[in-house]
């Protein structure tokens, strides 16, 4: 049940051992029946991952609660103190939309958009980076952990340092961290990177990302590196490391299991038309996700008559995303555009080729299209990890099903046994695409045993307790 919304009155600030500084709290608001607001866990396995450790170390979660220009005291939430940080209505659009979205995301991204470069955003991000950091000396009590989570914060750790020098700092960035020649780019990009340094453990998905960091803070800020120590110029050490995020498994297995959810996709499945093959994406609308990409081989397929459009369907799921910003309302245009042409072509009466569904779904449903698909296609230009592919993966209790996956997101360096393809060639994608449909149903269960044996002994609580753990230890 969600809880009621906190009353005006003004709480005391928690005082917490282990403080984890996101961009935004752990809950969502929501209107219940009788008109009051109340929060609502957010789905997502880090909640789910620190939530633990949070209970265990009197923790406290820093964040902004979503709504612009509005002001709420620290307030509790299934037992979790939440601290809201306020933002106004042009921070959100300069510090978030701006700076972290138009021009880290697209650069940290390889470039796939250009990135933009606009000084008042920048002194937006600065000024936020200042209030989360200050909120966070409030808080933490003395001697905490703390833990700064992604690219919208990397300011935070030194200002957090130069404040609270007792504080164990851990910071952890979800995306991509760039080659020297991309972050070069950044105007901005010295005091990046010694906002980060602020940090004892700076964490990131791959090995080439933790290398990049290194290699950029030792070139661009001439501190003394070897191998993934830092030294800075008063002695402290900085570790920059990998680690691999990941999923709650044992949910998403619980869930795949209910007799609920094999309904559900036998449902879908008879929605469809009961086709032979059913293939499936599961995105946010990014133009990072390779969606164009993935649709215009599944289309050529069909025009090539290499499927037959009566055997094989493509159920695209698109969450919106970051609506507000022209390149994503450009995208959304050019998806539709393209479904629309592919399912035109078709030619039948019927179930079309492209299910094109542009929502977001509730966790039970997202199981039973991992249930009901029979080719998984996770095909994004770039990514830093990709979490979707390794939920398909956990959710195929059954030990069927396939994975097409792009080489270069992250969690092609643990899904071996995937069908990695590369999303810039139209034609490897498309062979991909068949290899995984038509491959011995022996071998894609020797595929899958695999990946589910790696997804299952590397979760979400792994990676939390291997960074903290590793945060923790002394050098």
């Amino acid at each position: 049940m969600p809880s009621r919304s906190p009353s005006s009155a003004a709480r005391a600030t928690p005082s917490a051992d282990f403080v984890v500084v996101a961009n935004r709290l752990p809950v969502d608001r929501v209107v219940e029946s009788d008109g009051q607001t109340g929060w609502r866990t957010s789905p997502g396995g880090l909640v789910s991952a620190l939530e633990p450790v949070m209970r265990s170390n009197d923790g406290a979660w820093i964040g902004w609660h979503g709504n612009p220009d509005e002001r709420l005291d620290a307030f509790t939430h299934n037992d979790l103190e939440l601290v809201p940080v306020p933002l106004s209505a042009q921070e959100v659009q300069e510090y978030y939309e701006g700076f972290s979205n138009a021009t880290l995301w697209p650069l940290y991204h390889d470039v796939i958009a250009p990135p933009e470069f606009h000084r008042e955003w920048w002194e937006a991000y600065v000024a936020v980076n200042r209030r989360f950091a200050d909120r966070a000396a409030e808080v933490a009590a003395e001697g905490a952990v703390v833990w700064v989570q992604d690219y919208q914060l990397q300011l935070v750790p030194r200002m957090l340092r130069e404040s609270r020098p007792d504080l164990r700092i851990g910071f952890f960035l979800h995306i991509p961290f760039p080659p020297t020649e991309l972050f070069s780019q950044i105007p901005w990009r010295r005091q990046l990177l010694e906002g980060l340094l602020g940090a004892d453990l700076v964490g990131f998905q791959l090995p080439e990302a933790a290398a990049n960091f290194v290699r950029l803070v030792r070139q661009r800020v001439g501190y003394k590196t070897q191998r993934d120590h830092i030294t800075l110029p008063d002695g402290r050490q900085v570790r920059a490391k990998p680690f691999a995020i990941s999923i709650d498994t044992a949910g998403f297995e619980e869930l795949a299991r209910q007799p609920a959810t094999e309904r559900r996709a036998a449902e879908i499945r008879e929605n469809l038309g009961n086709p032979r093959q059913i293939l499936l994406g599961v995105d946010r609308l990014d133009y990072t996700k390779g969606l164009g990409q993935r649709l215009r081989a599944f289309g050529e397929l069909l025009s090539d008559g290499a499927l037959d459009d009566n055997e094989a369907v493509f159920i695209q799921v698109a969450t919106p995303s970051r609506e507000r910003v022209d390149q994503y309302r450009l995208l959304r245009d050019d998806i539709d555009r393209l479904v629309g042409r592919i399912n035109g072509e078709s030619g039948h009466i019927g179930p079309q080729p492209v299910t094109y569904l542009h929502s977001s779904y509730p966790r039970t449903e997202m199981a039973a299209l991992y249930r009901a698909a029979d080719v998984m296609v996770v095909t994004p230009l770039r990514d830093g990890m990709n979490l979707v592919a390794k939920e398909f993966v956990a959710c195929r209790v059954d030990g069927a099903g396939a994975l097409v996956l792009s080489e270069f997101a992250g969690a092609a360096d643990e899904l071996k046994q995937a069908f990695l393809v590369n999303p810039y060639d139209i034609n490897g994608m498309k062979s991909g695409m068949l290899a995984a449909m038509r491959s011995d149903k022996r071998e894609l269960a020797r595929r899958m045993r695999a990946m589910r044996k790696q997804v299952t002994e590397h979760d979400i609580s792994a990676w939390a307790d291997s960074f903290l753990t590793e945060l923790r230890r002394e050098v």
